[in-house]
């Protein structure tokens, strides 16, 4: 097979053409083929070939821990065990779970079998869950106990009463007649669900003829995964992703953050997203780096991992950053080990990234960008840009082969250098399309292929994009454009400020007025007229909220980025008379 590996692992992004318009495809910094066509199945069984004494599971609060070999055992005893079941391919299995040890060994296990695998909101309700069964078609679910405040065992019986009456294999489910398995991503056994442990027991009952002519019936691109946008606006939508979507992406964001198998990476976020599914998994696998996986985020046991497994890159939105800059504890830890990483999700204020890089070691931490729709990475900075204003300012050039264009949304032109419009891309990691929504599919990717992100930003003359908001954040004072991002920038430099969040208030004689939601940090109290005083002279006058309101945190979606809507709803709500 073709390897991939960095022939010049630390030299510098290949030179580029000056541009004329705002479109660049990105450069691979070595002469390997820009893509491949492997499905996630074909994927790990070249890394265990490549790594297979080498750690590539480890939880480290618990005693669990798989090389490469064990790994790839577990992933083909629970796809011989579903084959054994009757899944077949195509079939979508649904995954509501936290990030429990065998959630990637399911991952692996469905995309040998051609399954599709629908990775559920953990912080979804009955509603949401609901929604996502009818809308999916699932044939099958996988389920823990629960999850903060949310019964998933109750929600599930109320949802399917058939359970506690019906054989298991023989579901007939009035509400959801798709329906045909219910599973316990553990030992324990319930009423009408199949159990962890015996699906794999199951695992004898399929040979292994019938397991490899399964996988030799699975197309790399065909959909493998289908992520539930988070829904923040509308009802969610089904995101199709393919082996060769996910992939690919893996492989490039690996790539920008120079991991191989010598790197041991930490993924605290969660797994049902892009982040952690595609940014994660997908980029140690590729590379045949170690996953270090927490169940859920917790500061403290982000920066035991590292320290005891001596990580050499870990991953987090900004705020999972400062939890741990902030923590009393911080300087206890030993951070040496790290290099490289991922802060992204959500703007990286600069002096965060900075601290990121001198007080936990991470010179090389890197920040994408992009959608679940795309795959999700198109543009990221990479492990060698040594320019933190670049590192922070910017989201970095376009992955390799990946097109990224800046449109004129009224004209749909392509932008001139320096001028904004609405980031697109096309290439290997755009969607599939959105399940049984043409309409919608038709409306993010047009006629000529390019996916529209809705977030409006520009590109300059070395291919660096920017970003300056959405094409619904964008605040208009009077006619004026202010950016939310760099108003943010700026007060998060200001004494005092944790966090900071800009929004558009609704004015009668303005149309807009910008509102700053300000985290005080621990034990500093501020006022709004330190804000007036801290921003007077520093920025023009009409980038000056006009209202601040001090709060103890935003509203974040489970993958913790912040949900702007909502607070465009308490601004309004807070000035209604603005």
């Amino acid at each position: 097979m073709t390897q991939f590996k960095l022939t010049d692992p630390f030299g510098t992004a290949p030179s580029k053409p000056p541009f004329s318009q705002s479109v660049s495809t990105g450069v691979a910094w070595h002469n390997l083929p820009v893509t491949h066509e492997y499905t996630l199945g074909q994927l790990l069984d070249q890394t265990i070939a490549r790594c297979g004494e080498n750690d590539a599971l480890v939880y480290p609060d618990r005693d669990y821990r798989l090389t490469w070999y064990e790994f790839g055992g577990e992933v083909d005893r629970l796809a011989r065990g579903l084959m054994a079941l009757g899944v077949k391919h195509g079939e979508k299995v649904a995954l509501w779970a936290t990030n429990v040890p065998h959630w990637i060994i399911l991952m692996f296990a469905t995309a040998k079998i051609g399954a599709v695998l629908l990775p559920l909101n953990i912080n979804y309700k009955r509603e949401e869950i609901d929604f996502a069964l009818k809308q999916s078609d699932a044939e099958n679910i996988f389920i823990i106990d629960g999850y903060r405040d949310c019964d998933y065992m109750k929600v599930l019986n109320g949802l399917i009463p058939e359970l506690k009456v019906q054989p298991r294999g023989e579901l007939k489910s009035e509400r959801y007649p798709q329906l045909r398995r219910v599973m316990y991503l553990g030992g324990q056994k319930h009423r009408g669900m199949y159990s962890l442990n015996e699906i794999l027991s199951l695992a004898v009952e399929t040979p292994w003829s019938d397991y490899l002519a399964r996988q030799r019936a699975c197309n790399c691109h065909d959909v493998v995964n289908m992520q539930y946008t988070s829904g923040t606006t509308g009802f969610p939508k089904g995101v199709q992703l393919t082996h060769y979507n996910i992939a690919n992406d893996g492989y490039w964001i690996g790539a920008c953050q120079n991991l191989s198998s010598r790197d041991r990476v930490c993924i605290p976020v969660p797994l049902f997203h892009c982040f952690g599914c595609v940014l994660g998994v997908m980029s140690c696998v590729n590379h045949g780096s170690t996953m270090v996986l927490l169940e859920k985020f917790d500061p403290v046991a982000v920066m035991e991992a590292v320290q005891k497994e001596k990580c050499t890159a870990t991953y987090g939105v900004p705020t999972m950053y400062i939890a741990m800059l902030d923590h009393p504890t911080f300087s206890k830890y030993d951070f040496r080990s790290l290099r490289t990483g991922i802060m992204s999700g959500s703007a990286c204020p600069t002096h965060r990234m900075h601290q990121a890089q001198t007080k936990m070691y991470m010179r090389e931490i890197t920040n994408p960008y992009g959608l679940t729709e795309s795959g999700p990475v198109m543009t990221m900075t990479r492990y060698f840009e040594k320019s933190i204003e670049r590192k922070c300012a910017t989201i970095g050039q376009a992955l390799p082969g990946v097109e990224v264009a800046i449109i004129n949304p009224e004209t749909g032109e392509l932008a001139e250098v320096g001028t904004d419009g609405e980031i697109c891309c096309r290439g290997y990691g755009n969607m599939k399309g959105y399940y049984k929504m043409p309409e919608q599919t038709e409306r993010c990717i047009d006629k000529n292929g390019w996916l529209h992100s809705g977030d409006i930003g520009h590109m300059d003359a070395e291919g660096y994009y920017y970003i300056t908001g959405r094409l619904k954040d964008i605040i208009i004072r009077g006619g004026e454009n202010i950016s939310p991002k760099e108003v943010e920038d700026f007060l998060g430099t200001m004494p005092g400020v944790k966090d900071v969040a800009v929004v558009g208030c609704p004015s009668k004689k303005y149309g807009e007025q910008p509102a700053a939601f300000i985290i005080p940090a621990d034990g500093v109290t501020l006022k709004e007229e330190d804000v007036a005083a801290f921003c007077k002279d520093r920025i023009a006058w009409f980038k000056i909220p006009k209202y601040v309101k001090f709060v103890p945190s935003f509203p974040l979606t489970a993958s913790q980025k912040i949900q702007k809507y909502k607070l465009r709803e308490l601004a309004h709500e807070l000035w209604p008379n603005a």
